[in-house]
């Protein structure tokens, strides 16, 4: 396919995406670019630009956003109830195959719904853009642990760091990994790359260390995330959370954040305290997801490189 032709796919998908949540009563909302606070997240890098007209005693710096989920959940703590954004979000230091520094970011919350239901609409969602090219998926469950379990025999909530390094069989610099890199390295190299092609894979049930700004609960005898990521075969495209509602712990987690960006010498984005204020005055119990729509577009032209969906990728924009 012509970049010419995957640019009308592009629009024929923004279509679908907006008809899929017209036809379920969800709102389309538009929220900054710009923002006085950054993503603290350690694994994301923002971009930040300085601001060259009257302030009036505002930081100058601005922040360009990762994604809009900041904004959207102010929204819903104002009552703006299920909304969807569809927007272009940045990442600095993120180019290669299947990276572009800006993007295109889906991402829509669900008042009142568990996981659950969210992971049927997410498959849902795929398996309508899908059909646009005359394809199919089918969906599977399947927890974090029972991932590990299944692929690799160990359990990734009780296996030791020695028992996770055995299981990497590979060559890798081992100073300074926590055990949480180890997971990932196992997840990129050994077990994502063997997803059955065809399959939507829901894993969920992450380890309470990597709750993001998910909420964390007690299954049997662990704590855990309740997040969810979908994978099209080894391409993840969905990362979605039963979302924190708790303005303490949030602040707590922005701080533990900030300490491991201050461990590496890196950039310590600014919190975000209207996000908090929202958090405070009360964010509805819900559940969000964000889909990379460039990441869905090479999934149903069958591509490894996301150029091939953009008019022009990094190196020529």
């Amino acid at each position: 396919m012509s970049r010419l032709d995957a640019l009308r796919l592009r629009a024929r998908l923004n279509a679908l995406l907006r008809d899929f949540f017209a036809a379920r009563g969800v709102l389309e909302v538009e929220t900054p670019v710009m923002s006085r606070a950054g993503n603290t997240d350690p694994n994301i890098a923002s971009f930040a630009l300085q601001f060259g007209g009257r302030t009036d005693g505002a930081p100058r710096t601005r922040w360009l956003r990762t994604s809009a989920e900041y904004p959207m959940k102010r929204l819903l703590a104002a009552g703006v109830g299920d909304c969807y954004e569809l927007g272009r979000v940045f990442r600095d230091g993120e180019a290669g195959g299947r990276h572009n520094p800006e993007f295109t970011m889906l991402e829509w919350y669900r008042v009142g719904w568990m996981l659950e239901p969210l992971i049927d609409e997410t498959a849902a969602l795929v398996q309508a853009a899908l059909a646009l090219v005359g394809r199919e998926a089918t969906l599977r469950k399947l927890s974090y642990r029972d991932v590990y379990r299944e692929a690799l025999g160990l359990d990734p909530m009780t296996a030791s760091m020695a028992e996770l390094q055995s299981a990497f069989a590979g060559q890798v610099d081992p100073e300074g990994l926590t055990r949480d890199d180890w997971l990932d390295l196992l997840m990129t190299h050994h077990i994502q790359p063997s997803f059955a092609p065809g399959q939507l894979l829901a894993m969920h049930d992450y380890p309470a260390s990597q709750c993001a700004l998910a909420k964390v609960v007690r299954r049997d005898d662990v704590d855990v995330a309740e997040r969810f990521e979908l994978y099209l075969g080894p391409l993840e495209l969905a990362n979605g959370y039963h979302e924190l509602t708790d303005a303490g712990e949030q602040r707590a987690r922005f701080a533990r954040d900030h300490a491991v960006r201050d461990a590496r010498g890196a950039v310590l984005p600014p919190v975000d305290e209207a996000l908090l204020g929202a958090l405070a005055d009360g964010l509805p119990d819900c559940s969000g997801v964000a889909l990379g729509v460039d990441r869905l577009l090479m999934a149903m032209l069958g591509s490894n490189a996301i150029a091939d969906v953009l008019a022009f990728d990094f190196a020529h924009a």
